[in-house]
């Protein structure tokens, strides 16, 4: 919210900087398109790169506008990202940007990456874990900036269903609301799906301890939207991702996870995101991440990556010699 802070100019002793909540990745393709240059990219992965249409409303276009003017008072960027993640894209975008002048820092991620104390947390969704198979489970959770119709979530419990694969799936009521009462309305499930799926299934109406459930050892798979935080919680803790992206920097992120990263595959490509994706596709996506051995070929990926990235924040890591960099220029 670069407006909020536009007086810093205004003091000699002062200075901003600016955290970077999208992948690097995202941002360097924004730039580059905004610009009209060329994003240097293989020319296959180029042609199936998700196009800047319907990604945001007017509105938030408009919003994005009015920090602008406002960016160029900054002293640098920090970036929730690592170097092991995006090392390629950190170093394009310096190019991108050299003529700014702005120094940048990836000291990602911005999350706690050892959950020693999951096995003392008393939360349904742990405990339900804890009787799983080691990496059986797929987690379901699309955030707090995306809603679905009935129908969408009618097919995707079909799908689920009918994957016969382990699942906790985090359905809350607040995402079914109504615009103009306000009031929320209690998500309506096929008839008798919670009492077909008890025995390998858990639906949540409520929080989850998103972190948690990643790093638990049961959990072998994260459908998501695909929300950089999303991303990269999933990616630190070496789970692989069922990509469904909504809005936003959601497509290129995805982008980034199945198509670069190799640590996921899609549900639903972004060309198609007028069509409704039916049971079957789930179903389809699920059996191959969760039960397949290009699914184990991903998990293994995603493992070695999600152990990478955590040796980058401990001593002598990329990450850490990034932060360690961060505060020894602000406490210059």
């Amino acid at each position: 919210m670069s407006y909020n802070v536009q007086d810093v100019s205004c003091f000699p002793n002062v200075e901003s900087y600016v955290f970077n909540c999208i992948s690097v990745f995202t941002l360097y393709c924004l730039i580059c398109i905004t610009r009209g240059m060329s994003i240097q990219l293989e020319d296959e992965l180029l042609k199936k790169l998700p196009s800047l249409e319907g990604i945001m409303t007017d509105e938030v276009r408009e919003f994005g506008a009015s920090q602008k003017p406002y960016m160029e008072i900054r002293s640098g960027d920090i970036h929730n990202t690592s170097k092991v993640i995006e090392g390629k894209f950190l170093d394009l975008l310096t190019l991108v940007t050299s003529e700014q002048k702005k120094k940048q820092w990836a000291i990602g991620p911005i999350l706690p990456t050892k959950l020693d104390h999951i096995s003392n947390r008393n939360n349904i969704c742990l405990d339900w874990l804890k009787k799983q198979p080691p990496r059986s489970v797929l987690y379901v959770s699309f955030g707090t900036t995306t809603s679905f119709s009935y129908r969408e979530i009618k097919e995707l419990a079909m799908g689920l269903e009918q994957s016969k694969q382990k699942f906790i799936w985090v359905l809350r009521d607040a995402d079914r609301g109504d615009i103009f009462t306000g009031e929320a309305r209690k998500v309506e499930l096929p008839e008798g799906f919670e009492e077909r799926v008890k025995e390998v299934g858990l639906v949540v109406r409520y929080w989850a301890p998103q972190p948690e459930i990643l790093a638990h050892s049961s959990t072998g798979g994260f459908m998501s939207h695909c929300g950089w935080n999303s991303c990269i919680e999933s990616i630190t803790m070496g789970v692989p991702i069922a990509a469904w992206p909504m809005h936003s920097d959601q497509p290129k992120n995805g982008f980034l996870v199945t198509e670069i990263l190799k640590t996921g595959m899609l549900v639903r490509e972004w060309g198609k995101r007028g069509e409704l994706v039916t049971a079957s596709t789930i179903q389809n996506v699920v059996r191959k991440l969760m039960a397949s051995e290009e699914g184990d070929v991903i998990r293994k990926r995603a493992e070695e990556l999600g152990e990478a990235v955590r040796r980058s924040t401990e001593k002598g890591g990329a990450s850490r010699k990034e932060l360690d960099a961060f505060i020894a220029h602000i406490t210059r």
